[in-house]
């Protein structure tokens, strides 16, 4: 496996090399919540990542502890990043996962370069920083802390609970900086979910960390993505998931719909092909100029949502605006009583 040759995309893959290949250590964990998955523990030589110019992306830096993820969702567009690495971007994509182990020390030292400008740095773009290996490496409480500590602005948008376990280190991060929180939610309905996201936490149990957020005083943005052409785009659902979005309190909703890029549209066609093979042609015929949906699908699902955000009243957001967690507002005190008479108090 070319270990030495890990990036975001191929042009930085024949870059210089991000880890040595001796550098790897390869685990497997007998326990229920990672039997069948194998962990590649590297120790990176960089962490910090730029989004290649010509990217859709709204934001220039990024940090992405894993490569993989055990969210299993049938439709991930980083699917062919594990292709650079010469692993399978289908079954390998979900079951093999490389941990950047020394990623928290990496940035602190990174953030502290004086070259770094202090630039917002993106995370969850690639895969999910929150996935369930999360649970186990722990890595993001030291990444939370170096940018806090840098009063460096940053973003994380998450299909994962775990997010809810480092509450307190984003409300301080908060403090001193920008902090956008997102949460993916495309869809509620759960035949859907079971099938095409199976690894994730349910869409409600997504919900209920928007609401918790937001009872702590976070403001959270949910992005409605993946919208699935025929199978979660009905009028009826879509007003379901925007329905269900303002319910949990959600500060903003921005849909976005499927896109198939090369290594994961090849995934998502041989599942569609076993779960609804009578959409296949409606997907070749929909999906023929490319990547994304035709423009004129796209804006009658933005539109539709927007209208039903409106209805529910959440309004929808630019697309990688930063949403800053709000800080609580001082309980206000009651000024001195003032004596404006022998028997009369008046409370300013």
């Amino acid at each position: 496996m070319r270990w030495d040759h890990l990036a975001e995309n191929p042009a930085a893959a024949r870059g210089a090399a991000l880890f040595d290949a001796d550098a790897v250590t390869t685990r497997t964990f007998d326990t229920p919540e990672f039997r069948g998955i194998t962990f590649h523990e590297v120790r990176g030589r960089s962490i910090v990542n730029r989004v290649p110019g010509a990217s859709r992306m709204p934001f220039e830096w990024t940090v992405n502890p894993y490569r993989g993820c055990t969210h299993a969702c049938v439709y991930c567009f980083a699917r062919k990043t594990h292709s650079y690495l010469d692993l399978d971007t289908g079954l390998g994509f979900d079951t093999q996962i490389v941990v950047k182990v020394n990623a928290p020390e990496l940035l602190r030292a990174h953030l502290g370069s004086p070259r770094w400008h202090g630039e917002h740095i993106a995370m969850g773009t690639n895969v999910d920083c929150y996935q369930r290996a999360e649970g186990r490496y722990r890595l993001m409480p030291g990444i939370i802390a170096a940018l806090r500590d840098h009063a460096n602005p940053f973003s994380i948008l998450t299909k994962g609970t775990l997010i809810l376990r480092d509450l307190d280190l984003l409300k301080q991060a908060a403090e001193v900086t920008d902090v956008g929180i997102s949460v993916s939610v495309g869809f509620t309905d759960q035949e859907l979910w079971r099938t095409v996201e199976p690894g994730t936490p349910a869409p409600e149990r997504r919900l209920d960390v928007v609401r918790t957020l937001g009872e702590h005083g976070i403001g959270c943005g949910v992005l409605m993505a993946p919208v699935i052409p025929f199978l979660s785009d009905h009028p009826a659902q879509l007003r379901a998931t925007v329905r269900a979005i303002a319910a949990s309190g959600a500060t903003s909703v921005t849909p976005l719909v499927l896109h198939l890029r090369p290594g994961a549209r090849e995934w998502f066609m041989a599942w569609l092909e076993r779960r609804h093979p009578y959409l296949v042609r409606r997907y070749e015929r929909l999906y023929a100029d490319g990547a994304y949906a035709p423009k004129w699908y796209q804006r009658r699902i933005t539109g539709q949502v927007h209208e039903l955000a409106q209805e529910y009243g959440i309004g929808p957001t630019r697309p990688g605006m930063p949403r800053r967690i709000r800080r609580p507002e001082p309980e206000p005190v009651a000024a001195e009583p003032t004596v404006t008479g022998p028997t009369q108090l008046s409370l300013l």
